[in-house]
């Protein structure tokens, strides 16, 4: 009521009149002279005068209203406080020590808490119990989730399926009555969209219950008697410029010389890299087909070698010096284990970090999985196999057949075929090889295609949760990795589902909005909370909603098409190592988030109207739907301003590094400095404070040569001088490097074992509501930035198709 009663009011200030038609009003406001414009115009030209006053003052009256939130908060960090006291927390430590050691204790406390749990999920409250039901369970979570230990991750869990549960359970048993076939149609729909947000969190929380965070096992035994490796290199289209760094990281990798070989998978076949294979002294391979792509080209090696293990490198990722050394440990601790896992780590910005400027700021798409789930897939004997950055044991992986090749996501199914067969497998989270990013946002949604494919068409010829071989555990990992990827279509009904009311005035949900609100706010916000203290590491709060929003679109009809028929689809090579030449807007790819876009804009304005007009009764239905959709119209201006792909024109990638350096000059002269980014054509340099009295400007084109260190070594390497602006920082190209230099320059840079230990160390903590103000902001600017490209994109065309005797 009092929402109605502002509306009102804002009709009358405005000058709104009750009786005439909403566009009658809109027309006499921007058409008719000033003297005879409607009542409201003036004060909104006062506003405008006045912005600056206005935008103050709701900003102190803001700051009033979060006041009291501001001192609950301290009240309630000052309660977590209190209970974080040694005492109190050895108290909680010893208790789940004790329910961990005795299973029927463990059993007897989990069917209590279920059915404790299933009692609060289903006990019908009325609104005010429902008030009080939301605010005890968020002052919970705020209070729980400053306890230190692992404890506090699985008690934000159970609250967090708990709200969930009381708005599945409100759901389904009183908002589901239908008038007409319309709206039975969008309902159920809807409805369904939410039970698979439902099911996906509760299978995550399952699977990221507990992450192992397995350390490298110590090798046993003396070097010779160590496990014989084949390191492979697949490639097919990629550039040499591209390869060849990986292939001298592999040549030098920390292993015995006569244990170990790196074999060149060329599928292109091309001479230039039999050239370079004979070169560096490398085994080169290539078959007469390509028939099954990548799978196919590992497994027709593997009929050509006959180490024990088997090391998978894609051709841009550079492992470090230390990877099998990391690795190997655990194949001779566990002979049951069959493949070990290590992150995929990106030393470049994708498509997202580029174009929208969060990298090494915010975490990428990949951080969430390669952070915490493979983590938490450890625990359950669960870590999939990725393609690359892996050691696989070539016994069992030959008893099953070779890497699979029935889809097109072969490494998962790989690994889904080795725990059929009772093996085990490891994940260690640490970085021991670093790549490329894809380039462009085609490039990655084409990538993230083939992934959503491929685990589609296992899901549906292999389903984890059919068969034999599995634990219960396992089939959960598999299940919701598999099911994850079939987020477009309920992401797309979500981006909708608010225009069946605002367009057509259909009730997909019966139930008061208000009503509506308190219960699913605590749904949503006990999530925010959970996932905030156990992912806000690897995911930063409404990141997830961007990333869907974009891929949402490609990825629902190549899911949809692979459970109804797996065989469609071919595997597509990610393009690696190219060049975006200028700056451009992807109208292609942003096509279809561009139209919902326009959709939604339409939807508010149709709701605006509803709201001043047509359905001046039904004022918090109306706003209820108008919020919903500014939200989703945030999410896909963000997803907008990911398609203005942001130049980049460096052949070789550039990492932010700190490493001493030497720097010798023509003259004799010897300098300390300061390596801060590096690549395998060029340095940047800064020179030490105490030698920049020695320091004199010197020419583009000048030799020098510098030293950089591995293993308390120093290796020197030629150079010229390219780039000087002065202040002893400079710019300097390599030339003329020989084998060894190239490899020792390798081995310098991106193959040192600490080389990615920090790379993380200046990331932003996760702060859910500056992240929603961020994603705010850059769905705002994406909003800018496609109007920008239209308005090019229509000056270009006109002043293209404009006859040569046209004025300009």
């Amino acid at each position: 009521m009092g929402l109605r009663y502002a509306v009102a009011w804002l009709r009358q200030v405005l000058g709104v009149p009750q009786a005439a038609p909403w566009w009658q009003w809109v027309w006499r406001a921007l058409v008719l002279p000033p003297e005879q414009r409607p009542q409201g115009w003036p004060l909104l030209a006062w506003l405008g005068r006045h912005i600056a006053t206005v935008l103050r003052a709701v900003s102190v009256a803001f700051n009033l209203i979060l006041e009291p939130l501001r001192m609950t908060l301290r009240g309630l960090d000052a309660l977590a406080a209190l209970i974080n006291k040694p005492k109190t927390t050895a108290r909680i430590e010893r208790s789940v020590q004790l329910l961990m050691r005795y299973p029927s204790l463990r059993w007897l406390s989990l069917g209590l808490a279920m059915v404790a749990a299933v009692i609060v999920m289903t006990t019908p409250f009325n609104w005010f119990g429902q008030l009080l039901f939301f605010i005890f369970a968020w002052a919970l979570s705020l209070v729980v989730r400053r306890l230190p230990g692992r404890f506090p991750a699985l008690a934000l869990a159970a609250i967090s399926l708990l709200a969930t549960g009381r708005y599945a359970w409100w759901r389904v048993t009183t908002t589901l009555e239908f008038e007409t076939l319309a709206q039975a149609v969008l309902g159920y729909g809807l409805l369904a969209a939410e039970a698979y947000t439902w099911l996906i969190v509760v299978l995550g929380f399952i699977q990221t219950a507990w992450p192992l965070k397995r350390a490298p096992a110590p090798l046993q035994g003396a070097a010779q008697s160590w496990p014989t490796v084949d390191v492979f290199i697949p490639t097919y289209n990629e550039p040499l410029s591209v390869v060849r760094p990986t292939v001298l990281a592999a040549m030098a990798l920390d292993w015995p010389a006569d244990r170990f070989k790196v074999y060149l998978l060329d599928d292109g076949r091309r001479e230039e890299f039999r050239a370079f294979a004979a070169e560096v002294g490398v085994q080169y391979i290539i078959r007469p087909d390509n028939h099954h792509a990548k799978a196919g080209n590992l497994n027709h090696a593997l009929q050509k070698t006959d180490g024990e293990l088997v090391a998978i490198f894609d051709c841009d990722h550079l492992p470090t010096r230390s990877f099998l050394k990391t690795a190997v440990g655990w194949f001779q601790r566990d002979p049951k284990c069959a493949m070990l896992q290590t992150p995929h780590h990106f030393f470049s910005p994708d498509p997202f970090e580029r174009n929208l400027g969060t990298f090494r700021r915010v975490p990428n798409e990949g951080a969430l999985f390669y952070g915490l789930i493979q983590d938490g897939n450890d625990f359950w004997n669960a870590t999939f196999f990725c393609g690359s950055c892996a050691v696989i044991r070539r016994e069992p992986l030959m008893e099953v057949g070779g890497i699979a090749v029935e889809t097109v996501t072969e490494d998962a199914h790989t690994a889904l075929k080795l725990h059929r067969r009772g093996y085990t497998t490891a994940y260690i989270n640490e970085a021991q090889a670093a790549g490329l990013a894809t380039e462009s946002l085609s490039a990655h949604v084409g990538q993230r295609i083939r992934w959503a494919r491929g685990m589609a068409q296992i899901f549906r010829t292999d389903n984890p949760l059919l068969g034999k071989g599995l634990t219960l555990w396992q089939r959960i990992c598999y299940s919701n990795a598999m099911l994850h990827f079939f987020f477009g279509l309920p992401r797309l009904v979500f981006l909708t589902a608010p225009m069946a009311y605002l367009f057509f005035h259909i009730y997909i949900i019966h139930a008061h909005a208000f009503l509506l609100a308190l219960y699913v706010l605590p749904y949503i916000v006990q999530a925010g909370v959970a996932n905030a203290h156990v992912q806000g590491k690897y995911r930063h709060t409404f990141w997830a909603e961007v990333y869907e929003t974009v891929l949402a679109w490609y990825v629902a009809l190549p899911t949809t098409l692979a459970i109804i028929n797996p065989k469609l689809g071919k595997f597509n090579v990610t393009a690696k190592g190219g060049l975006v030449e200028r700056s451009y807007f992807d109208w292609t790819t942003s096509l279809p988030y561009t139209i919902l876009m326009v959709l939604n804009i339409a939807a508010f304005g149709v709701g605006l109207v509803r709201l001043f007009w047509w359905n001046t009764d039904e004022t918090s239905t109306v706003v209820m739907n108008l919020i919903w959709t500014a939200y989703s119209l945030f999410m896909l201006g963000a997803a907008v301003g990911v398609a203005a792909e942001a130049r980049q024109v460096r052949k070789m990638h550039r990492v932010a590094a700190t490493l001493p350096a030497t720097l010798y000059l023509p003259d004799g002269r010897v300098l300390h400095a300061t390596c801060t980014d590096y690549s395998l054509s060029g340095l940047g340099l800064q020179l030490e404070q105490l030698d920049l009295a020695q320091w004199q400007a010197l020419p583009v084109g000048s030799e020098v040569h510098v030293g950089l260190w591995w293993d308390d070594c120093e290796h020197a390497f030629s150079a010229k001088v390219m780039l000087d602006p002065g202040r002893g920082t400079l710019g300097v190209e390599f030339e003329n490097l020989s084998k060894e230099q190239q490899i020792a320059l390798v081995q310098c840079t991106f193959a040192r074992p600490d080389s990615w230990t920090h790379w993380n160390d200046n990331q932003e903590p996760d702060r859910p509501l500056l992240g929603l103000q961020e994603i705010t902001h850059l769905g705002a600017q994406g909003y800018h930035t496609i109007w920008t490209a239209l308005k090019n994109q229509l000056r270009d065309r006109f002043v293209k198709n404009r006859p040569a005797s046209a004025p300009a």
